[in-house]
């Protein structure tokens, strides 16, 4: 028996990154996943190529901020999976510059994408929850959300009120058994950061107490955790996944 067996997932932004990560370790928990990418059609195919064979999965094109885009896709994998239990609100971008050069745009972009798809998809799914009365949601915040960052102002503005969301969604939707909780991500190696410098990725890790970057499986374990039962009694939480970072 396997954590995840005869649940239903969707994972938002999942065709690298940490989304990828999540997708792996669901399915090897026996989940059913429907994932969703906005632009990088090709890293999605491979994705669903990889696993295709051993569960249920499929892969969307849609936009989580945009709200009727949210809806329709919340229609369609219900009509392909039955159901819905787990919601990884994992969608997300940067757009990074201090204040004085940042632009309205870049921070208007940053708050919708980031937080206007949070909003998106738990309204979307809530339906189907409440109708079954249970349900895990999971948003993926950051440390920036919990301690803010020099250059950064729009994305911890996102990543904080996602907290906040959260922590009203657990106090609204919590007698119907449905949890809601946050994870933080410290500095996850990904492809991303592999652009970067290796001194300075270097410079990132001497700053960690367990002295590693964190891998996408890292953040991915602790999802499967909080969309599965052995978190039943947890809600309206946040899970620092950083390494120490914020001790």
């Amino acid at each position: 028996m396997k954590l995840l067996d005869n649940k239903i997932a969707i994972i938002t932004g999942a065709s690298r990154g940490i989304g990828k990560g999540i997708v792996r370790s669901f399915i090897d928990q026996g989940c059913s996943v429907a994932f969703t990418y906005s632009r990088n059609k090709e890293a999605a195919e491979d994705l669903l190529k990889e696993f295709s064979s051993k569960v249920k999965i499929k892969c969307y094109q849609s936009d989580a901020s945009d709200f009727q885009s949210a809806q329709n896709l919340v229609e369609k994998v219900i009509d392909d999976f039955g159901n819905i239990d787990i919601l990884v609100n994992n969608a997300g971008v940067t757009k990074d510059n201090l204040l004085m050069r940042m632009g309205e745009d870049d921070f208007n972009h940053v708050i919708k994408t980031n937080l206007n798809s949070v909003f998106n998809m738990t309204k979307a799914v809530q339906r189907t929850l409440l109708k079954q009365r249970s349900g895990s949601i999971i948003h993926m915040s950051s440390v920036v959300g919990v301690k803010g960052n020099a250059g950064q102002s729009n994305y911890a503005a996102s990543k904080a009120a996602i907290i906040g969301f959260s922590k009203s969604i657990a106090l609204e939707l919590g007698s119907r058994n449905i949890r809601s909780n946050v994870i933080a991500p410290g500095f996850i190696e990904t492809e991303m950061t592999s652009k970067l410098p290796e001194d300075v990725v270097q410079g990132w890790r001497d700053g960690i107490p367990l002295k590693r970057g964190g891998l996408p499986e890292d953040v991915a374990n602790t999802c499967v955790f909080l969309a599965s039962d052995l978190s039943n009694y947890i809600t309206g939480q946040v899970l620092n996944v950083d390494g120490g970072m914020l001790t």
